[in-house]
């Protein structure tokens, strides 16, 4: 059985795969920065957080060393929330990013179930799902005594 499979989370609440994905895979390696600017522009709905596509700038060595100027949920992360402010820096932390989840989750391609959900769920409702996700995982970051700045 993968370990995408639904499964309950601590509270008997089924998780759907995306959650898994973002639980297991994405969350627990993210740095309280990186989580806090997410949750930041779920709140606000932040015109930067892009559906569709990891950076505008698209990530092309063409335009590698221009600035970022909108990204994709994990993709923010590491733009905002680490600091790196070029195309080709943001798409080197996003596929790291990646390959490190499908090894956390055990599948090849683990990561595509949340990207495929976060850019095909309609804004709203995946702002609304998000949302909690990341602030949970921001409040377990903070109570493990990881800083938040």
């Amino acid at each position: 059985m993968s370990t995408l499979s639904r499964t309950a989370s601590v509270d008997n609440v089924p998780l759907e795969s995306w959650q898994r994905v973002w639980r297991d895979g994405f969350a627990v390696a993210l740095s309280p920065r990186a989580l806090a600017a997410l949750a930041a522009a779920l709140r606000s709905d932040d015109p930067a957080l892009i559906q569709g596509a990891t950076t505008s700038p698209p990530p092309l060595a063409c335009v590698g060393d221009w600035p970022v100027e909108a990204a994709c949920a994990l993709s923010y992360c590491g733009w905002r929330g680490e600091n790196l402010p070029t195309v080709a820096e943001v798409e080197a932390w996003f596929a790291e990013a990646c390959f490190a989840c499908n090894l956390r989750l055990g599948e090849t391609t683990g990561c595509r179930i949340f990207l495929n959900w976060f850019d095909e769920t309609p804004r709203e409702q995946m702002r609304r799902l998000l949302l909690p996700e990341v602030e949970r995982a921001l409040a377990e970051r903070l109570r493990e005594g990881c800083p938040a700045a």
